[in-house]
């Protein structure tokens, strides 16, 4: 469920050509059948095909998925350890199945999101006392 896709060479420059054609209103057809392209798909279609483009991978996990702690750890490209201690911390809320924690993909996306803006402001902050201190460039 949540193993990485990734595309060879030959692949990638054929998901290339198909997100030029991706456009609001034209129609994708495979084997017969047709789809219409609302903005809404379209844009779907663009989050997951790009990075497929540029070689990189890509995970689809539905958001009510429930993962194992080293699928999380994965996903957040930290260790299994850290995990565990962010956790116990009451940082990422999880469940037990047994002896087995669980994390919900919904929790984990937004513990990444938050994480993330979080960063985004400490740097902002540097910048700024860096500029004020005329450090900067």
């Amino acid at each position: 469920m949540v193993a990485p896709l990734g595309l060879d060479p030959v692949h990638q420059e054929e998901v290339r050509a198909l997100l030029n054609a991706l456009r609001s209103g034209n129609v994708l057809t495979v084997n017969g059948q047709t789809l219409s392209l609302t903005p809404a798909l379209v844009e779907v279609l663009r989050a997951y095909l790009e990075p497929l483009a540029r070689g990189e991978p890509v995970v689809v996990v539905p958001l009510e998925a429930e993962l194992t702690t080293q699928q999380a750890a994965d996903l957040l490209g930290i260790s299994r350890p850290y995990l565990i201690r962010l956790l116990e911390e009451g940082k990422i809320p999880y469940h037990k199945v047994g002896t087995h924690r669980r994390i919900r993909a919904r929790d984990l996306l937004a513990y990444k999101e938050h994480s993330q803006r979080k960063g985004e402001e400490i740097l902002a902050k540097l910048v700024e006392e860096t500029q004020e201190l005329g450090l900067g460039y």
